[in-house]
């Protein structure tokens, strides 16, 4: 099966930022841990799921269409030096994601590929519903009800 080039990279692209979400996700759960912050590192680690589910969907789909799932080019993990920077930097990779998502879907409607727009809008939602909880963990710490 000939895979379509775009759709090819914008699927290796999304499984890229969802394995580096992993990553920085669990480094920060770590890290949250050792500040001993249990709430904060335990709903990381629920990230760190839920990237991980994307990631899982990503690659069955990409090996329905024959594309190898390759995710070669991770961005570096980031941690933050306090709480706001962590959930700004998360903030700024749920933004990427999102932005990802919403070309990539826009593309398979164009191609006419429903299968991997319907795949794609789903974890569209996910991703602004992250968005979401950051925003309002960032509301929180400059409401003082988080610190």
């Amino acid at each position: 099966m000939q895979s379509d080039p775009r759709l090819s990279g914008y699927l290796s692209r999304a499984l890229s930022h969802e394995l580096g979400a992993v990553q920085q996700y669990l480094m920060q759960a770590k890290l949250a841990g050792l500040w001993g912050m249990t709430d904060l590192s335990a709903r990381l680690r629920t990230d760190v799921n839920e990237e991980l589910v994307h990631a899982e969907r990503l690659m069955a789909r990409m090996l329905v269409l024959g594309i190898p799932s390759n995710a070669t080019q991770l961005p570096p993990a980031r941690t933050g030096r306090s709480v706001e920077e962590m959930l700004q930097i998360d903030r700024m990779l749920e933004i990427e994601a999102i932005r990802l998502y919403e070309e990539a879907a826009h593309y398979c409607a164009r191609i006419r590929d429903s299968e991997t727009q319907a795949l794609l809008a789903d974890i569209l939602q996910d991703e602004l519903g992250h968005l979401g909880e950051l925003d309002r963990m960032l509301t929180e710490i400059h409401t003082g009800v988080m610190r």
